[in-house]
């Protein structure tokens, strides 16, 4: 089959593409923008890529146009394909019909988190054997590529992290509706995607369309402290739940004793399993349990499970140190939702304390441009010694909303006055930690370069 992926460089694209190719399929793309390191990595596998959307690309006739999120009518090369009546299909959609058919599916949702989770469920079952599947909206650095099809027959594991975002522009059902799993992790649940989803309650009625595709003898592993997720499960659920997270012992709940680079693993009062690693912060240690109970469904014991953390090396862009000079430390880390800002900031604070820590923001994603969280902007960061954030043309000021830290909080109009400003404040010792979901204008190189010369 030859399929044409339209939005073929957005991680979880790129990583449909992959499995395609890998499958057998002659896989080609298109992108308004195509650059590395995703384009890098398309071409190695041997897939053509296009730049932009132009309706010419009609004439490579593919069996099959597989459309992204990123897609909306008024799209030319869209608009081509429905003038010609040609076929499409949503990337949710060609991966259930095509990867996921007859595989034990293990989906990791939650609003933070998934990313991580997914890659540690993933090494836990590559460390005992099984060659998991996988397709993570991230680069595990264990394994180095983002997705592969792994050991392929009925029943084997197929590890995916299960997004709550829009399929497409003609489906509007989570992602994560699609995939049909007999074992699924509900990480946490808060309000997040502000462009399509009203409230939190919006939210909550998606994961229990999850909850409602995961079979009687499936099961769900569900954080016990998160009060949406068990709001989720009193809509009706039909599957074995296992819960982690609580903070004291429970009848059959995982949970962990000790701190969060190294504890116990406990099913009620009796210990199950150790981890000793290199990751921070509680909020990895959450996750962890998480992926034991989901490891645990296909086989692998919670003490197999938490040894082969020992060996797990995290996504790139969790908490990375990019390099260090003039005595200073600059950190690269996915985090964009105030939750996950100062859980990171938190996790660097157990690492470094009582070193100063600058913390580094960018407003990238739709929630953060449409304003819905920046109330909670200094809550993020107040355990940070210093605040620097990039003021864009998001129709809310940065300044009033970072008010309240005084002058904790730097503002600056462009990267390049942001890069000056955190240059004169640094001191050797600190620790700059720079937080988007984009490239952040390459500011990490830029920092490194400006503090190497100064």
């Amino acid at each position: 089959m030859h399929i044409h992926i339209l939005g073929i460089c957005g991680t979880f694209m790129g990583g449909l593409a992959a499995l395609a190719r890998e499958a057998g399929h002659r896989v080609t793309g298109c992108d308004a923008a195509v650059y590395p390191p995703m384009s890098d990595q398309l071409r190695e596998l041997g897939i053509e890529l296009v730049e932009g959307y132009d309706a010419d690309q009609l004439a490579l006739r593919p069996d099959l146009f597989v459309v992204g999120n990123v897609v909306s009518r008024g799209n030319a090369l869209m608009e081509a394909i429905l003038d010609a009546g040609a076929p499409y299909t949503s990337g949710p959609q060609w991966l259930s019909d095509h990867a996921l058919q007859g595989r034990h599916v293990l989906a990791v949702a939650g609003t933070h988190g998934k990313t991580s989770t997914t890659s540690m469920l993933a090494w836990m079952l590559e460390s005992a054997g099984l060659a998991p599947g996988f397709l993570v909206g991230g680069v595990p650095q264990n394994f180095g590529i983002s997705a592969r099809l792994g050991r392929v027959g009925l029943g084997t594991p197929f590890v995916i992290e299960a997004d709550e975002y829009d399929t497409a522009f003609f489906d509007k059902r989570s992602k994560f509706v699609h995939y049909r799993p007999r074992t699924a992790v509900l990480n946490n649940l808060e309000h997040d995607h502000a462009d399509i989803f009203p409230d939190l309650a919006a939210i909550e009625t998606q994961f229990h369309h999850l909850v409602r595709t995961v079979p009687g003898q499936g099961r769900l592993i569900v954080n016990s402290r998160d009060e949406a997720l068990q709001r989720v499960l009193e809509r009706g659920c039909w599957s074995e739940v296992v819960h982690f997270g609580a903070r004291k012992e429970e009848p059959g709940v995982l949970r962990a004793r000790g701190e969060p680079h190294g504890f116990d693993v406990l099913r009620g009062s009796m210990k199950v399993g150790r981890v000793d690693w290199a990751l921070l912060g509680e909020h990895n240690q959450l996750n962890a349990l998480a992926a034991i109970g989901a490891a645990e469904h296909v086989g692998v014991t919670p003490e197999l499970a938490a040894a082969a953390l020992a060996t797990f090396q995290n996504v790139r862009r969790r908490l990375e140190l990019r390099g260090e000079a003039a005595g200073v430390q600059v950190y690269d880390d996915f985090a964009h939702h105030p939750t996950a800002m100062r859980t990171t900031v938190d996790g660097l604070r157990r690492k470094v304390d009582p070193a100063r820590i600058l913390a580094v923001f960018e407003p990238r994603s739709n929630t953060m441009k449409l304003g819905a969280m920046k109330a909670q902007l200094p809550w993020a960061l107040e355990e940070a010694d210093l605040s620097f954030c990039l003021q864009g043309d998001y129709g809310w000021s940065v300044r009033e909303a970072l008010a309240p830290l005084g002058e904790q909080a730097i503002v600056a109009d462009s990267v390049d006055a942001l890069v000056a400003a955190i240059v004169r404040a640094a001191q050797p010792g600190d620790h700059v930690l720079c937080m988007s979901n984009g490239g952040f204008g390459g500011i990490h190189g830029k920092l490194l370069a400006a503090l190497a010369a100064r």
